[in-house]
């Protein structure tokens, strides 16, 4: 109000004299003037106002952007001559605006007071200022929002326009793309018309097809996604491209579709047909046999002209046929490693490195062992392990007889129940086992490292289980622990006591020292070496000169030695059975070794038979312990026997059960002979009646332990308690072997019920023809059974018999 006073009026005022009162006595001129330009200037703010309202409406009213090139460009032809117009009112838009915000600074206008009168000239100057300011505000508004707007649209309609020819460029590249690509698949062959050999190189090229166009997948991302950027932005592509962006993506997903079905099929065809499928697997087998897939591919045989079904491969039962005749040789060890021997032989994995052998396992990337294979996995890496091992060794090997034999004898001792899957441990394992390679090499390759390479006892046991499968298969696990590995596993960790995990050296040590439980394996090592070896002795029981294989040297005797099959078989000559130190050489010996066993033979001339019954030798070290619960064991193979008929089966089991029963009752007194058994006992009688003497004697309570008599009670004393010791080792194994009779028996008689079982069910199924020969066919397999079964079976029997005759006649009858 200061600043409006002066300016009006240059003359300063006194002291103490209110503007008001200046007012109060403007000249009348003055305020004619002041009406008169601000009614001009809210005449100019209004006709302002009211274009900028019709402009805003009218660009309101503009059609929304369109959807092709074309549209948008006349549309944006049309809004840059709006906005030519709307730039041409800028000028005198500004200059009222400007006159405006003058007229305010020299007219600013305030709440007036209450006390001035409306008619006042002061109240009245300061409406007209505040309608001035009101009309300058509108207006000024109005213009930002509508060059806003203006600005708004023009750069949408440019984003527009943009994306739209990028759309159109695209659209038109991938036009070409597909239809070079459709070309390309209307030539492809059908897949059944293409060679087996050719299919993984057709899997090949459809690979590269497929990544070749993977420039075209991001070409359609891109264009959908510009599409679904423009329907955000309210923009809607016109039909003409809304119709041709579908064509395209409906020729892409077709092409996408053939792609990948092309792709399936080849790989079904070469899964099946191909090399490492089990199409070619299907010439291991000869008339009348043929080789069958199961659906979880597992392979089995069928003999078209008996007109049966087995798991087996013909070849597999051959082998087992020629297995069962090793089953004279009396030591479990020996007849286990011979028999994988043959085993070995067969598959051709004596042919086969350790080092291929690991290149095939890290090839086929087998490095997690508690992983599962299935059988095409495995057909897989076998198939590639014997073609590196037939261009390795420069070799003709019939890969998929191999590789057939192979899987049977995996499936046979890890997939009994034939599910079709295994880990990857127990391929390794077998094959490892199985291999041409040094001992210490096979052991280093079974350790089963955890973290920081140490072996836990979960590991160890681990490793011991899928070990033990192999004999188990072969019926002879019951001499080397059987499936139980508890006792083995802490066997081993007394190499480290104390600690919760062992390092490779202290499981190597163990590995040395042949545990029970896998003292198999070195002996095979042992058979391999031994079948080269000539040793220029004469056998001294069949004469056999030079011996061949292993050979077998008396340390009590001179110039006594033993070729292979007869100690083996347990020949003896003139009615004498070896019974004291054997030695054995699997290699011809050097001129030392001669020396050395010359000399252990001269000193034990000089030792009684009660020496060697107090110091018998073992080969390997004993952790057997059938006292135990087998909480460990698993389900796994039982023999696979060549025999079809199913008594004739069972009949195997007992008479091999019986072997085994012969074998392990035996097997705790193995370095005994019968007649050291009998002075074992008499000596266990005299000791225990001196015993029994030294402790009835009452002057070894009243010596002193200066005295003579006092030194002698101190020997009875010890000898006391070794004798009270020998008593518990013997009342021990005793025991031990009581028990193990128990389980026996218990296993025959699971046998004779399983044994009763099959004879009821072949009973029902020939009910209507049971005869006299059926009788006599019962009492030949009743040999055997108790009393009281047979008779039930020949009630049975004889009430069957009657009820065919009296209940069916007629050819009825004879077609059952």
């Amino acid at each position: 109000a200061g600043q409006w006073v002066k300016t009006l009026c240059p003359v300063p005022l006194h002291a103490g004299t209110s503007w008001r009162c200046f007012i109060l006595f403007m000249p009348r001129v003055r305020l004619e003037a002041f009406s008169d330009n601000s009614g001009k200037l809210q005449l100019s703010l209004q006709e302002i106002i009211e274009w900028l309202t019709a402009k805003d409406e009218e660009l309101s009213e503009q059609l929304p952007i369109g959807g092709d090139v074309g549209a948008v460009q006349h549309q944006r032809e049309f809004h840059q001559a709006f906005m030519e117009d709307v730039k041409s009112r800028g000028p005198y838009i500004y200059s009222v605006l400007e006159s405006a915000q003058t007229f305010l600074v020299q007219h600013p206008f305030q709440e007036p007071e209450e006390t001035l009168p409306d008619v006042s000239p002061r109240r009245r100057m300061l409406n007209v200022s505040r309608s001035v300011w009101k009309q300058a505000n509108v207006a000024s508004d109005l213009w930002e929002k509508l060059t806003a707007r203006c600005v708004d649209r023009h750069r949408h309609m440019e984003r527009t326009l943009e994306r739209l020819l990028q759309i159109q460029a695209t659209m038109e590249e991938l036009a070409v793309a597909l239809e070079q690509a459709e070309g390309v698949r209307d030539a492809w062959e059908p897949v059944g018309d293409l060679f087996i050999d050719s299919l993984q190189d057709h899997i090949d090229a459809t690979k590269l097809f497929k990544e070749e166009l993977s420039q075209v997948k991001e070409g359609m991302k891109h264009i959908n996604d510009l599409a679904h950027q423009l329907a955000i932005s309210d923009v809607h592509l016109s039909m003409e491209n809304a119709r041709a962006l579908e064509h395209l993506n409906n020729r892409w997903k077709l092409l996408q579709g053939s792609i990948e079905e092309r792709l399936k099929q080849l790989q079904d065809a070469h899964r099946d047909f191909g090399p490492g499928s089990q199409h070619f697997l299907s010439s291991s087998v000869q008339i009348p046999w043929e080789r069958a897939i199961s659906p979880n591919k597992v392979p089995y045989y069928i003999n078209h002209q008996a007109q049966t079904t087995c798991w087996d491969h013909p070849k597999m039962t051959e082998l087992y046929q020629a297995l069962a005749d090793l089953n004279n040789i009396r030591f479990s060890a020996y007849r286990t490693a011979m028999k994988l021997r043959h085993v070995q032989k067969a598959l051709r994995l004596d042919l086969l490195k350790l080092s291929s052998l690991v290149d095939v396992f890290r090839e086929q990337e087998l490095q997690h062992a508690e992983h599962v294979m299935d059988v095409v996995e495995v057909i897989h890496s076998l198939t590639s392990l014997y073609e590196k091992l037939e261009e390795e060794r420069s070799v003709l090997i019939n890969i998929p007889l191999c590789v057939d034999m192979c899987l049977n004898w995996l499936l046979n001792v890890y997939d009994s129940g034939r599910n079709g899957k295994m880990r990857v441990l127990s391929f390794k394992m077998s094959l490892v086992i199985l291999c041409n390679a040094d001992i210490q090499e096979k052991y280093k390759c079974k350790q089963v490292c955890g973290p920081g390479g140490l072996t836990d006892q979960k590991h160890l046991s681990l490793l011991l289980h899928e070990a033990i499968q192999i004999p188990r298969q072969l019926g002879e696990v019951a001499a080397f622990g059987g499936s139980n590995v508890e006792p083995s596993v802490r066997s081993c960790f007394r190499m480290a006591p104390g600690k919760s995990a062992i390092e490779v050296s202290h499981f190597l040590e163990w590995m040395g020292l042949e545990p029970q439980s896998v003292v198999w394996l070195p002996v095979l090592h042992r058979v391999t070496v031994a079948e080269t070896a000539k040793h220029q002795a004469r056998c001294y029981i069949c004469k056999q000169c030079p011996i061949k294989g292993f050979r077998y040297r008396s340390l009590k005797q001179f110039n006594v030695d033993i070729c292979q099959m007869c100690f083996l078989t347990g020949r003896t000559t003139k009615g004498k059975k070896l019974h004291y130190p054997i030695m054995e050489y699997y290699a011809p010996t050097t001129s030392g070794e001669k020396m050395r066993d010359f000399a252990k033979t001269l000193k034990n001339k000089f030792r009684s038979k009660q020496y060697f019954s107090k110091h018998p030798q073992r080969g390997y070290l004993p952790v057997q312990s059938v006292l135990e619960v087998e909480s460990s064991e698993t389900p796994c193979s039982s023999p696979r026997l060549p025999h079809a008929d199913t008594h004739s089966r069972i009949e195997h089991f007992a008479s091999r059960l019986a072997e085994m029963e012969n074998q392990n009752c035996s097997f705790f007194t193995d370095s005994l002979s019968p007649d050291e058994s009998l002075v074992l006992q008499g000596e266990y009688r005299r000791l225990k009646w001196k015993h029994e003497e030294a402790a009835a004697s009452p002057q070894l309570l009243e010596s002193g332990p200066g005295s003579p008599a006092g030194q002698q009670d101190q020997e009875l004393l010890a000898e006391a308690r070794i004798l009270r010791q020998h008593k518990t080792r013997l009342e021990t194994r005793m025991q031990i072997l009581e028990d193990h009779n128990k389980q026996l028996e218990s296993q025959l008689c699971r046998l004779r019920e399983l044994l009763l079982q099959v004879r009821f069910m072949r009973y029902k199924q020939i009910m209507p023809t049971v005869s006299t020969k059926v009788l006599a066919r019962i009492d030949y397999y009743d040999k055997n059974s108790e009393g009281m079964e047979r008779r039930e079976l020949h009630e049975y029997v004889t009430t069957v018999q009657g009820g065919t005759r009296t209940g069916k006649s007629g050819p009825s009858a004879l077609v059952s």
